[in-house]
């Protein structure tokens, strides 16, 4: 059994570091800034999530007596500094965007102020939290965009990269607009509708198709959903229909059959047709098998009469964009501006602040400017507001609800050439002028 918390997901290289700034005496005011450099390919927004774990993490910050003995036995630090971490916790500030909202490439999510170990200690969990969670979310709006109004339920958790993605793979696809998740612990946790059908296996342990049915639709009168294609996907649809007219009889209806393999257009045709022609026009079709927002935006450009999606292993793992080249990167240490000029990864100086105009309902343009700036004209709206001061946070988790609600309004006003699925345009996102290299002191690498 894995005894330890998160705390001891670190990076050796974020005790080592702490440990030299300990033994000099560096607690000097330090501030780091969380942001996305780029985006992939075809993608031009993010959806911040994580961010309600992320103040979690940070708020419950501490070494536990295992963790502490851990460190002492796999780590070269010395006694006297695993004893400093062992009264070690959280203290700082933190600037956030609220969960669920929309931001763009090189604009803070979050910014962590706080002595220079505490806010360089966190940096791996931090990314870790925060980089998977965004990344999902981002995916499944662009799949919820595709599926235009039909319903998509995540089906991932078997091909996701361990359980903590699952599960973060079920939340992140709910406030992006799914209908729910086939995750029973991820439905638990955060109050996702849970959805289930059946496996090929199910049908496979009867004697026949219409046998495995009829006992499903006994079991479950009021949730049936038939996978039809573990044999003949046609044939199935027939036998669909023969245990839908005995189920009418007694009362009851099958809901839908599912459709996992195949030409998925053809085939929801000729069961439409089908079922329409038996007198099951409410008999609704799912599809699911390797699906992503590119698929089933063709699917739903061909005028296929699938009714519903389970989208699984290309979303859980976000198989085109399997990753997002997240930084948290130090920006200002003691009063004073720092940067980073390494080749193709310079960083901008400074606390930051983002600030946002909007046109007819729609976003325009973002501004990225120093933290104690004012909002530049015609850009009202500020994007970074404080949620955590002396290391606890100044208001609870919004629920579930509320972030889904942000989530779809602020997608709704991002450009639509700024959504496309592919040929995305890039958003404009400018730096104020106080924010120019060009006003810092570099220091000289021979000092």
């Amino acid at each position: 059994m894995n005894q330890y918390r998160k705390e001891l997901s670190v990076d050796l290289y974020e005790l080592t570091m702490s440990q030299v700034f300990w033994r000099r005496g560096m607690d000097s005011s330090a501030t780091f800034s969380l942001f996305f450099r780029g985006y992939p390919k075809d993608r031009a927004y993010y959806i911040a999530s994580g961010i309600d774990d992320a103040l979690d993490f940070l708020e419950d910050f501490h070494f536990s007596a295992d963790e502490i003995r851990a460190i002492r036995n796999v780590t070269p630090l010395s006694d006297e500094f695993v004893d400093f971490l062992t009264d070690f916790s959280f203290s700082g500030t933190v600037r956030a965007v609220p969960e669920g909202s929309i931001v763009f490439a090189a604009e803070p999510l979050i910014e962590v102020t706080g002595t220079l170990i505490e806010t360089q200690i966190v940096e791996t969990m931090l990314l870790n939290i925060v980089t998977t969670a965004s990344l999902l979310a981002t995916k499944a709006a662009r799949i919820v965009q595709a599926a235009d109004g039909r319903p998509v339920v995540d089906f991932g958790s078997r091909r996701t990269h361990g359980e903590d993605a699952a599960i973060e793979a079920a939340r992140a696809s709910y406030i992006s607009g799914f209908a729910g998740t086939s995750n029973v612990k991820a439905a638990a946790l955060h109050g996702i509708p849970a959805y289930g059908t059946m496996a090929h296996s199910f049908i496979q342990a009867f004697d026949n198709e219409v046998t495995a049915f009829a006992t499903y639709a006994d079991e479950f009168p009021e949730t049936t959903t038939f996978l039809v294609d573990t044999y003949d996907t046609l044939d199935g649809v027939r036998n669909a229909i023969r245990v839908a007219e005995q189920a009418r009889s007694r009362g009851t209806n099958v809901n839908a059959i599912r459709l996992d393999s195949g030409d998925l257009a053809e085939l929801a045709r000729a069961a439409r047709a089908l079922m329409d022609e038996a007198g099951f026009p409410q008999i609704r079709i799912m599809a699911s098998g390797g699906l992503d927002e590119h698929s089933i935006s063709q699917l739903v450009a061909s005028c296929a009469p699938i009714d519903a999606f389970g989208v699984g292993t290309r979303f859980g793992t976000s198989a085109d964009a399997p990753y997002i080249d997240s930084v948290y990167k130090l920006v200002e240490i003691d009063g004073r501006p720092v940067i980073k000029l390494s080749t193709s990864k310079v960083t901008k100086p400074w606390a930051k602040q983002v600030f946002r105009r909007f046109e007819d309902g729609m976003m325009r343009g973002d501004v990225i400017t120093r933290s104690t700036s004012q909002a530049p004209s015609g850009y009202p709206n500020r994007m970074l507001s404080t949620v955590m001061k002396s290391g606890e946070r100044l208001k609870q988790n919004e629920s579930i609800a509320t972030i889904r609600e942000r989530v779809a309004s602020g997608v709704n006003t991002v450009p639509e050439d700024c959504r496309n699925l592919q040929d995305t345009a890039i958003y404009p996102v400018e730096y104020s002028d106080d924010l120019t290299i060009a006003k810092l002191n570099v220091p000289n690498q021979h000092d």
